[in-house]
């Protein structure tokens, strides 16, 4: 972020959270220019500690899912299941569970410094299971292709050597069965282009029983997302809706 987007965020911040000593520590640490410290931010409404790497994608996901609250959801729904995949480092989740203290959250993330972030992140808070897996449309085994990438924007494939490197990847329905979930309340998919592989096949046996999808497109990185993302939607009765990057997918029955 330059500086006129650490202002702009910093102003959100006083906006949403007040201009108190929280607040004004937030921010002056984030003008800090050392790279990889961690600002520790707590709130009244998030009252357990947030987790940032300061000078990393961090901050503006942070601006995104928790001061402009992207995944806001704006339809009467009462979750008692929630997935996060591409959980990232925890701030969906822990948005999620802020506002559904009652549900269940699972949260999938595969790259090993954010999946650490992850666990910092949600550690304190009940009624969360992570996972350090990618999501894909089978069990099997995937590769980070673009390690040098910022933190948020790791990209996967399927590979058949297994080495140290290697994370394992699955599936809806495996998710599902070892947490005897019948249902999902809620699908928040951001995946870095995974989604057209997720979406390409096996998708009967648990999109019909997901009643909203959040989900980030990215046809930038992977050509045909957004195809086989619909081509699969087109057989159920979604009703969709568009806020900033996010699309809003509701089952209609």
């Amino acid at each position: 972020m330059n500086f006129k987007q650490k202002l702009e965020l910093s102003y959100r911040q006083i906006k949403k959270f007040g201009c108190n000593l929280s607040s004004l520590l937030f921010i002056l640490k984030l003008f800090l220019k050392k790279n990889e410290s961690v600002i520790r931010y707590v709130s009244k409404v998030y009252k357990k500690p947030i987790y940032l790497r300061n000078n990393t994608s961090d901050i503006p996901v942070y601006d995104e899912v928790l001061l402009k609250e992207d995944y806001r959801i704006d339809v009467p729904i009462h979750p008692s299941t929630i997935l996060d995949c591409g959980a990232n480092i925890g701030l969906t989740t822990v948005y999620f569970n802020n506002k559904f203290p009652d549900a269940k959250i699972i949260c999938i993330e595969p790259e090993s410094s954010n999946y650490e972030m992850l666990r910092k992140n949600v550690s304190q808070h009940e009624n969360i299971v992570t996972y350090q897996a990618g999501i894909w449309n089978k069990s099997t085994y995937l590769t980070i292709e673009n390690e040098q990438a910022e933190k948020y924007a790791f990209t996967v494939r399927e590979t058949n050597e297994i080495t140290r490197e290697t994370v394992r990847a699955i599936s809806i329905p495996d998710v599902m069965k070892e947490n005897q979930w019948e249902t999902i309340d809620i699908l928040k998919i951001d995946i870095e282009g995974a989604e057209k592989e997720l979406f390409a096949s096996n998708y009967d046996n648990w999109l019909p029983k997901t009643k909203l999808i959040i989900i980030e497109l990215h046809d930038r990185m992977k050509p045909g997302c957004s195809k086989t993302f619909f081509n699969a939607l087109a057989h159920y009765n979604f009703e969709m809706a568009v806020r900033g990057e996010n699309i809003f997918c509701l089952l209609k029955h």
